[in-house]
């Protein structure tokens, strides 16, 4: 890796931090130069302007989302254990310091118009797919009933993951993942066959 790649790394890194607690639209340069202890023309220099920034940072965050979440999950045997493995990993990667980025971005940014929401929204839309899809190969494997739908799934567990980290985060709720696991476990046994 390159000098400038590191340093690019460094920047996303802490601005993913930072978006994290302040959202996507605290985000400001001068902050991330203090922080990361650039110069502001420098860090202008790697991102241009602040939509540019929240873009990277979108971008950035995705893909270690990719890596801790979806690629071990989909490592898994098809089925109830890869459905498994991608709701305990989804659950680790909201625990993480700060709480999750995606679920701030999604009230930040419900009523926003721009290239930031437009990206968003593909990114949220392409991960409700892929849970669907997890979903489907275990409606293949006879795990899940036939007739059960991987998009209403979906749905469902972003709702529980969601609660999961209102509660957690929010509330303080010791025992909240104790009550996000009930409810999945209550999802999943409604969704085996007879």
């Amino acid at each position: 890796m390159t000098k400038g790649a590191e340093t690019r790394q460094v920047i996303l890194d802490e601005a993913a931090a930072q978006a994290s607690q302040v959202g996507l639209g605290g985000l400001t340069i001068g902050a991330l130069a203090t922080r990361t202890r650039l110069s502001k023309s420098g860090l202008f220099a790697h991102f241009r302007s602040k939509e540019h920034l929240q873009l990277q940072v979108l971008a950035h965050a995705r893909a270690r989302f990719v890596d801790k979440v979806a690629r071990p999950a989909v490592a898994r045997p098809r089925g109830e254990p890869r459905v498994r493995e991608l709701f305990e990993r989804w659950l680790e990667w909201g625990s993480q310091p700060g709480g999750c980025l995606f679920v701030a971005a999604q009230f930040e940014l419900d009523d926003q118009r721009g290239p930031v929401r437009d990206q968003f929204v593909a990114d949220q839309l392409d991960w409700l797919d892929t849970i669907a899809q997890v979903f489907r190969t275990g409606i293949g494997e006879g795990h899940f009933r036939g007739d059960a739908s991987p998009e209403q799934f979906a749905s469902d567990l972003d709702g529980i993951v969601l609660g999961f980290h209102c509660h957690s985060r929010l509330l303080a709720d010791p025992l909240a993942g104790d009550r996000a696991r009930y409810a999945f476990e209550r999802l999943l046994d409604a969704a085996r066959p007879a």
